[in-house]
This record gives C-alpha cells, sequence and structure tokens, in this order.
C-alpha cells in the first residue's frame, strides 16, 4: 500500500488526508516552535525536512502512518494524528500533535478517536499504546479522556517517556468510553461551547 493509497477519514468538523508536500511549511514550522519539546524538537529546518519526509516514508514501508488533519469547512491543517512504529519503537503507536494557533479547540481528540477507529475496526490492529513525555501534560490528559491507562510494565522507547496503553477494540465497543468521548467531541462542534480551565486538545 503506497501513499497514493491512503484513505481519507472524515468527521464532522474535519477531513484527514495524507501528508503532501503543501502541508510542509506548516509541520515545520511547528517542529520548529516551543510545542514540539515534546516530540524531539525544535528542530532546525533540515531535521524537520528528514522527519517529514519520514512521516510520507513510513506510508510506504508499513502500509499505514500519520494523516493530516484538515478543517473541513476552509481545508487548512490543523496538525497530525494516525499510527507510528519506526524501528525501535517497542509496540504500535497511536500519535498526535496539533499545530501551536489551533490547540485547545478539541481538534485532537476527534481526529485521534476517528482514526483508532480505522486502525482497529478497519486496519484490524489488535491494540496499540502512546508513548508521551511524562511533562506533557496536554497530551496525558487527551490519552486519559481517549480512555488510555498508564501501563507502567510497558518497555518505552528510551526509558524516560511514558506508555498509554488504549482500550482494546473489544472494550471500546462496549460503548462507554466511546459514549464519553463523541459526547465531548459534540461539545466543541457546537459553536458556542467555551471549554473553562487550561485549553486541551
Amino acid at each position: 500500500m503506497g501513499h497514493r493509497d491512503i484513505p481519507v477519514l472524515e468527521t464532522g468538523r474535519l477531513v484527514l488526508r495524507g501528508p503532501e508536500a503543501a502541508d510542509y511549511p506548516d509541520f515545520k514550522a511547528t517542529f520548529a516552535s516551543y510545542r514540539s519539546r515534546f516530540m524531539g524538537g525544535p528542530l532546525n529546518p533540515y531535521e524537520a525536512w528528514m522527519l517529514y519526509a519520514a512521516e510520507i516514508g513510513h506510508w510506504e514501508i508499513r502500509g499505514y502512518g500519520m494523516w493530516m488533519i484538515h478543517l473541513r469547512d476552509t481545508g487548512e491543517t490543523v496538525g497530525m494524528a494516525g499510527g507510528w512504529f519506526p524501528a525501535k519503537w517497542p509496540e504500535r503507536e497511536i500519535a498526535w500533535i496539533i499545530w501551536p494557533d489551533k490547540a485547545g479547540k478539541g481538534y485532537a481528540l476527534e481526529a485521534t478517536h476517528k482514526v483508532r477507529d480505522y486502525l482497529f475496526i478497519t486496519a484490524g490492529w489488535d491494540g496499540a499504546v502512546s508513548y508521551i513525555d511524562p511533562k506533557n501534560l496536554d497530551s496525558i490528559r487527551l490519552a486519559e479522556r481517549l480512555g488510555c491507562t498508564k501501563d507502567h510494565d510497558a518497555p518505552s522507547i528510551d526509558g524516560s517517556d511514558a506508555v498509554y496503553r488504549h482500550p482494546s477494540p473489544a472494550t471500546l465497543k462496549s460503548g462507554q468510553i466511546r459514549d464519553g468521548i463523541e459526547l465531548e467531541i459534540g461539545h466543541y462542534r457546537d459553536p458556542l461551547f467555551k471549554p473553562k480551565g487550561m485549553p486541551i486538545d
């Protein structure tokens, strides 16, 4: 499955497509910013280019990868979400990142919920983890809202990251976790909804 065969996924507010050359400036700006500090950044232009090439190449090698998250109404990109399993990763990961000026609107929750359904139901994954820097509180909150639990016994990438295990496909079918996620996504889709407290993805 080459990168030209990447499926398009759609939600109420979002369209998820494979990474393209036109999306690179937003990716480069984000990975040059402080927001990327929990994902190996900030990166210089060469490092950002190599990582973006890896995003595209991952689809060629693995048959899955990270989708670009586009707003349905405007087409602009707001981040990425998808499956990630480069060399040295102990398990397949579900990962996400939102551009700095698009955080706090629920895009990561909505996109990752859709991505996980695709990977579990359509692609047949039997489970996944997310590797998160322990200081990345926004991503930890998001993982918990997705029903993930910290797995203290799972091997990490380099010993400094926390491993959050996603609910099994069978558990997600039960409805309780799914209903809670979809209720929250529904709130974010409401133009009158104003989340209180710290902005979270």
